[in-house]
């Protein structure tokens, strides 16, 4: 019964169609199709001799005779999307360190397929790329040997201690050590010798995973680095020991050491710091006797550290005193022993204290480092005192101190931890006269408060601020720039938005996405919204796509 209407579209036909000797033949197809369907209706047993009409076929035969031509704007469509194809690679939307990573994903056998496909990617390596490689993804330790090994004879990496450095200390962090050491080896058969900042990335590296008598066992080898067993490369092995908290092992390399190695004021020193951390008054006097008998007189990096250990044992009135002793021992307050005291009472939250022996560095012409105001300004706003905060900001500023990139980041986070951004909006746009740099979490965090309190005016010139700053926006941003219009209301403007991050690969939550097209359906923009859930679901297929040719190897 699927084609009982064929006589009516022959007839159709022949109004509109107008070709007449076309039509003919049209007519007559048509008129056998429908006598053979019917006649099977009418004659069931021919069905035993006939085989049954596939309609696909039917349809196939139809078009052949009615054929419809494509209109221009199609060809001119298909054109321009073949054209683009055509200049832009498969692989475009990938950045060069993916590109890279993806010739491991093909599990290519031998060394020389391996560096032929790298070869065939067409990056040209330097030190940033061979970092972004190493240091992201997910390659294994093999795979990364075997890339530093095709890296290391690019023209535009320098084959120097530096890049050593690099993959030295991607494959410690991931705990790859079998393999750092074999790179350690092909470094000194190439002739390099490893330096003090090389020995500290692999020695922290064991300290950091646990495997503190490694540490311990490279330093007793040092010859096979090409280094000497001095007073500085145990320090370098004392210092990793003591900011990761093995004072037991500290102490018993230091102790084990004496005799052996000529110990220096900073050996002292730095077990001393160790101690420090840990509030361990006794032992730090401990130190100070040994120093004393060994014919070494505490400096002012002894005293502050010192300092330091009691105030975070709670014994304010102690360190008090010792800092009042210091100009009967010949040893007058630096910057550094000032700043301990300054850390006391702000740990305390005693500011007037604080506040006193800042004024007293001031006049003993001690110049205010940068340590000095981080400490008092992230002591104000952790009590949240917020004008005082801001007030000693610009007398930061006002001494010439410029803020690190780390310091305004953190600034920040606090401001935008509780109350209105207003203080966090203060600092940055006179961190940004200044020029310095702003990192790109700081400028997340302010635009996710910024859109937490519909600060819609300040949240848009922010997000240009950033993007002229180099900064590409991610998904994070994408999101929070589209809920902050969503939330006053420019729905339109957040489609652009939206649509703006479909085109550059990213495809918004579940969430976000459906509270903006509830709005669009509350303020009945159905077309509107309609045309960007078509725009969604593409996206979202080819986000499935990408990550699937990202698992599955993309480049072959």
């Amino acid at each position: 019964m699927a084609f009982r209407f064929l006589p009516l579209l022959v007839q159709c036909a022949k109004l509109r169609h107008p070709f007449p000797s076309k039509l003919s033949s049209i007519s007559t197809s048509l008129h056998h199709l429908s006598d053979s369907f019917f006649s099977e209706e009418l004659f069931p047993d021919r069905q035993k001799t006939i085989s049954n009409l596939d309609e696909h076929l039917v349809l196939e035969q139809i078009s052949e005779l009615l054929p419809i031509a494509k209109c221009a704007s199609q060809n001119t469509i298909l054109k321009d999307h073949e054209s683009k194809s055509a200049r832009e690679p498969v692989d475009g939307f990938l950045s060069p360190e993916e590109k890279l990573r993806g010739v491991f994903l093909q599990k290519l056998n031998g060394k020389a397929a391996i560096e032929q496909a790298l070869s065939n990617v067409g990056v040209d390596v330097n030190i940033d790329v061979l970092g972004r490689v190493v240091n992201s993804g997910n390659l294994g330790g093999e795979a990364m040997v075997a890339f530093f090994n095709w890296a290391i004879k690019q023209p535009m990496l320098p084959k120097d201690i530096g890049s050593y450095r690099v993959i030295v200390k991607a494959l410690g962090r991931r705990k790859f050590f079998k393999f750092m050491m074999e790179v350690l080896d092909d470094m000194k058969v190439n002739g390099l010798e490893a330096d003090l900042l090389l020995l500290f990335i692999v020695i922290d590296s064991f300290v950091r995973a646990g495997h503190v008598s490694k540490a311990i066992q490279v330093f007793s080898n040092l010859d096979d680095l090409g280094l000497r067993r001095n007073a500085d490369a145990l320090n370098v092995l004392l210092s990793c020991l003591c900011q990761r908290s093995h004072m037991s092992a500290a102490s018993s390399v230091f102790n084990s050491m004496k005799g052996k190695v000529s110990f220096d004021v900073t050996t002292y020193n730095v077990v001393a710091g160790g101690w420090s951390k840990l509030g361990s008054v006794n032992e730090i006097e401990r130190i100070m006797k040994e120093m004393e008998v060994d014919g070494f007189h505490p400096d002012c990096r002894t005293f502050s550290l010192f300092i330091e250990g009691l105030g975070r044992a709670g014994r304010i009135d102690e360190a008090v005193e010792v800092f009042n002793k210091m100009q009967e021992k010949n040893c007058p307050a630096d910057t550094e022993t000032y700043n301990a005291m300054i850390f006391n009472f702000v740990s305390v939250r005693d500011f007037d204290e604080s506040m006193k022996y800042y004024k007293a560095l001031l006049s003993n012409n001690c110049e205010p480092n940068l340590d000095t105001y981080t400490r008092i300004i992230i002591g104000f706003l952790r009590a949240r005192k917020v004008a005082d905060a801001l007030q000693m900001f610009d007398e930061m500023l006002r001494q010439g101190v410029v803020p690190s990139t780390g310091m305004v980041t953190s600034f920040i986070k606090h401001l935008c931890n509780y109350g209105p951004p207003y203080a966090a909006i203060v600092i940055y746009k006179k961190v940004r006269k200044l020029g310095c740099m702003i990192s790109m979490n700081a400028y997340k965090i302010l635009l996710m408060r910024l859109m937490k309190f519909a600060k819609c005016g300040m949240l848009l010139n922010i997000w240009q601020e950033m993007q002229e700053c180099g900064y590409n926006s991610d998904i994070e941003v994408y999101e929070c720039i589209i809920t902050g219009l969503c939330n006053i209301g420019q729905l339109e403007n957040a489609v652009l938005v939206m649509e703006e991050s479909l085109q550059k690969g990213f495809c918004p939550s579940r969430l976000v996405y459906s509270k903006l097209s509830n709005r669009l359906l509350a303020s009945n923009k159905t077309e509107i919204a309609y045309k960007l859930f078509l725009k969604i679901k593409h996206a979202r297929s080819l986000k499935s796509a990408r990550s699937f040719w990202r698992s599955n190897g993309w480049h072959f």
